[in-house]
């Protein structure tokens, strides 16, 4: 008892100023309190599924409370763990985490697990070598990538002949998701014999990806598409073929937000791939409260979630 009384003491000690950013556990409801980490909010992606998580945690008041949190850029890691460290001292019950890296937050999470929270990770994979050294086991909420992207992929492939060449924008390398990604188009373009003749990461940011694409257009001119990791990557792609004058060049994206699927309707963007961002927290939320209900299901098995081609006709 005395052992338990002093990690609490430093636990406390250690959060004591994070504490004061962000709300204490409700004790008084007895509801076990969640709380959503994500990436960049400013990604249109990640702040759809903050708002269905909000509205499922509305419709479900009664059965626990909701703290969401964001990082303003997707590359900073350490604010991030910085968020976890803040959730863990704040009282939280669970965590359920979408990691902006899928090596550099294990260990943060690998201590939150130590203090007794439940961990779920969501959209962007942790790694699998990375927590079997730390010795950790969290399970994985979310769609499979490389499926995903090899519809897109495959799609494209059907609109172009043998021998063309594409180029790729990754995302940030050190991603499972980016990565996964990556080896969906590269699979459906050898299937289809098509050439990457350049692939390039604008890590996510459309300001990047216009630049990148920009210069990638000028040194393959032949390009007769862009695969783009991501939907801000795929829209950045978009103005750079319209200042090149490539109206011609076809360009496929990730994520189904907003801005594309309208570009898909106007005939500027061909495909994209619908992972329900506004979903995906929920299915993380509810493994999370499963496990926190049921003791016995402290480590679940993954759970893949739907990703589906959208393009003008579907």
């Amino acid at each position: 008892m005395w052992k338990q009384l002093s990690v609490l003491c430093l636990l406390v000690a250690l959060g004591c100023d994070s504490a004061q950013k962000t709300q204490g556990p409700n004790d008084e409801s007895g509801k076990p309190k969640v709380a959503l980490i994500m990436k960049s909010l400013a990604n249109e992606f990640f702040s759809t599924m903050a708002d269905g998580a909000k509205q499922h945690q509305l419709e479900h008041a009664q059965d626990y409370d909701l703290v969401v949190n964001g990082i303003k850029d997707e590359r900073d890691l350490s604010r991030q763990v910085a968020l976890v460290k803040e959730m863990v001292a704040s009282g939280v019950d669970a965590i359920v985490i979408a990691p902006a890296d899928s090596k550099a937050l294990v260990p943060a999470l690998r201590k939150a697990q130590a203090a007794g929270v439940v961990v779920v990770n969501i959209d962007n994979r942790l790694d699998e070598e990375v927590l079997k050294n730390e010795g950790v086991v969290i399970p994985f909420v979310g769609p499979d990538n490389k499926t995903g992207a090899q519809k897109v992929g495959e799609y494209l492939a059907s609109k172009l002949n043998p021998n063309d060449s594409v180029l790729m924008l990754e995302g940030i390398r050190t991603s499972f998701n980016a990565q996964q990604r990556k080896a969906g188009f590269d699979a459906a373009m050898a299937a289809a014999n098509i050439k990457v003749a350049s692939s390039q990461s604008a890590e996510w940011e459309m300001s990047q990806a216009n630049t990148i694409a920009a210069s990638m257009l000028s040194e393959h001119p032949q390009a007769k598409a862009i695969l783009a990791a991501n939907d801000n990557m795929a829209l950045g792609a978009l103005a750079a073929a319209k200042s090149a004058g490539r109206q011609d060049l076809l360009i496929v994206g990730f994520d189904n937000i907003s801005a594309a699927k309208t570009a898909i309707e106007k005939g500027q963007l061909l495909a994209t791939a619908d992972q329900h961002g506004d979903k995906l927290a929920v299915y993380g939320i509810e493994t999370a409260l499963k496990m926190l209900n049921e003791p016995s299901s402290q480590s679940p098995e993954d759970v893949e979630t739907p990703v589906d081609l959208i393009t003008a006709d579907q």
